[in-house]
């Protein structure tokens, strides 16, 4: 993943949804008995192409939330967004999760599983084709699909960044 893709956006003038992916239970065996404490992992975004995920861990679930949403604020990126639908085709890669996005016409949906759906509507994605391979762990799948998003440019930028005009991006 190249950093030079990577738009970071501050979360203060931006509302945000935030979206549970998944709790965790752990247990820890001490002399005195089992002690319980959860981890949350937490997605947020605007709908507008505005998305992050973060990770909080506290004795009480609710508490692990909102830690969640608070770091998930701190890790926000901006993604292309274009007709309700990713620009191309990306793979998406981290630890054992393998993520695939592809456009999709409009009225078909968010075709996608579990944690990936979560991160998709946050960002306001509304027609995609997803498939998630390898690792199902949740937290790896969100990272995977971020991952994905992140590399994902639009037509402007890349002219922008080749130094040519939008109709050569198209003709070649």
């Amino acid at each position: 993943m190249s950093n030079a893709n990577i738009k970071r956006v501050r979360s203060s003038d931006i509302e945000l949804k935030d979206k549970l992916v998944a709790v965790n239970r752990v247990t820890k065996v001490t002399k005195g008995g089992r002690t319980f404490s959860f981890s949350a992992i937490v997605v947020v975004g605007n709908e507008k192409g505005i998305v992050g995920y973060g990770l909080g861990k506290a004795k009480e679930v609710t508490d692990a939330i909102s830690k969640g949403v608070d770091d998930a604020k701190k890790t926000l990126i901006k993604v292309p967004v274009i007709n309700g639908t990713v620009p191309h085709e990306q793979h998406g890669k981290f630890g054992g999760a393998l993520v695939f996005l592809k456009p999709a016409a409009h009225g078909t949906g968010v075709i996608a599983g579990g944690a990936m759906r979560a991160v998709l509507e946050s960002v306001g994605i509304t027609d995609v084709l997803a498939k998630s391979k390898g690792s199902s762990n949740p937290h790896n799948v969100v990272k995977a699909t971020i991952d994905a998003l992140t590399q994902m440019r639009d037509p402007a930028t890349i002219a922008q960044q080749r130094g040519i005009s939008m109709e050569q991006v198209f003709n070649g």
